[in-house]
C-alpha cells in the first residue's frame, strides 16, 4: 500500500540516488559555511582581548570585552566622524540617484526619441568601466573645482557609479506597468506627474527600493574613489579600516570591531527591505 505522498513504508533509495543527495547536503553545508564562518570569525574577534587574537587556546574560549569597540571611536581611529561621512554620502547618493532614475527610466519607457535605443545601450555599459580608469579624470576635475576631500564630490561620484543600474532596475518594472492604465488616468484628467505619483511609483516600488538598496551597499562600501578623493574631513568606514594597519602589524581585533559597524547597518537593512519589498509584490499582485 502506498502512502499519501506516493512512497511505500520503508522505501530505500538506490544508491546512485542517495549519493546524489548527500552531495547535494554537502554543497549547501559548504556554501553556507563559506558564507557564515568569516562572519562569525569577525564577530568573535571584535570581542577578544589582543592577546586572545593570536592564541590558539582562546579560540573559542575567551573573555568577552567591548573595548575595542570603544577603542576604534577614539584617537587616533576616530571612526564616529568616518561613520557619519559614510552615512551622509550614502544617503546622499540614494536621495539623489532614485528620482532621477526613476524619471529617466520612465522616460526610457514611455516615450519614443531619436537614438533612444543608443543612449539607453550608453547609459548600462558606462557601469562597467572601470574605476581605475575615471578616478584620475574625477580627481583632477575636483581639484579645479576645489572639491576635494569633500562628502560633495563623494556623492557626484557616486551618482555616476549607481544610476545606470538604478535605471535599468527601474525601467523594467515601469514597462510591467500596463500603459492602458495610465491612458485611463489621463483621459479622467490626472496630470502626467499625478500619474507618475500615483499610478507608476507605487506599482514599481519592489524594483524602486531594490535600486535603492543596492545604490545605498555600492557606496556604502565604495573604497577606490574615497581613497583618492578623501585626505582628512570627506574620509569614509571603509578607509578608516586601513589605519589598522600599524607598525605592531594588522590589528585584527580593532579591524574586526570596525567590521562589524560596517556590516551591522546592512544587515539590519536587509531584514527591512526584505518586509517591504515583500509586502510591495503582495500589494502589486492583489492589485
Amino acid at each position: 500500500m502506498s502512502t499519501a505522498a506516493g512512497i511505500t513504508p520503508g522505501y530505500l533509495a538506490p544508491p546512485a540516488e542517495r549519493a546524489a543527495d548527500w552531495l547535494r547536503q554537502l554543497a549547501v553545508f559548504t556554501l553556507i559555511a563559506t558564507i557564515v564562518l568569516p562572519i562569525v570569525w569577525i564577530v568573535i574577534t571584535a570581542f577578544k582581548l589582543p592577546r586572545d587574537v593570536y592564541s590558539l587556546d582562546a579560540a573559542l574560549s575567551f573573555t568577552p570585552t567591548l573595548e575595542n569597540l570603544r577603542t576604534v571611536f577614539q584617537h587616533p581611529w576616530n571612526l564616529g566622524s568616518k561613520i557619519v561621512n559614510s552615512v551622509l554620502v550614502a544617503g546622499g547618493t540614494v536621495l539623489l540617484a532614485i528620482p532621477m532614475a526613476t524619471m529617466a527610466a520612465y522616460a526610457f519607457s514611455r516615450y519614443d526619441f531619436r537614438f533612444k535605443q543608443a543612449i539607453f545601450l550608453t547609459v548600462i555599459a558606462s557601469q562597467f568601466i572601470p574605476a581605475a580608469i575615471v578616478v584620475l579624470p574625477y580627481f583632477l576635475m575636483f581639484k579645479q573645482l576645489g572639491l576635494l576631500d569633500t562628502r560633495t564630490a563623494l556623492v557626484l561620484i557616486n551618482l555616476s557609479i549607481v544610476l545606470p543600474y538604478a535605471v535599468w532596475m527601474i525601467k523594467g518594472f515601469i514597462d510591467a506597468v500596463p500603459l492602458e492604465i495610465e491612458e485611463s488616468a489621463q483621459v479622467d484628467g490626472a496630470s502626467r506627474a499625478r500619474v507618475i505619483a500615483e499610478i507608476v511609483v507605487p506599482a514599481a516600488l519592489p524594483g524602486i527600493i531594490t535600486a535603492a538598496v543596492f545604490s545605498f551597499t555600492l557606496t556604502w562600501n565604495e573604497f577606490l574613489f574615497a581613497l583618492i578623493l578623501g585626505k582628512q574631513h570627506a574620509l569614509t568606514l571603509p578607509i578608516g579600516l586601513i589605519g589598522f594597519r600599524t607598525e605592531r602589524g594588522d590589528l585584527w581585533e580593532l579591524m574586526a570591531a570596525g567590521g562589524i559597524l560596517i556590516t551591522a547597518p546592512m544587515f539590519l537593512l536587509s531584514l527591512l527591505v526584505h518586509r517591504q519589498f515583500v509586502g510591495s509584490l503582495t500589494a502589486g499582485s492583489v492589485r
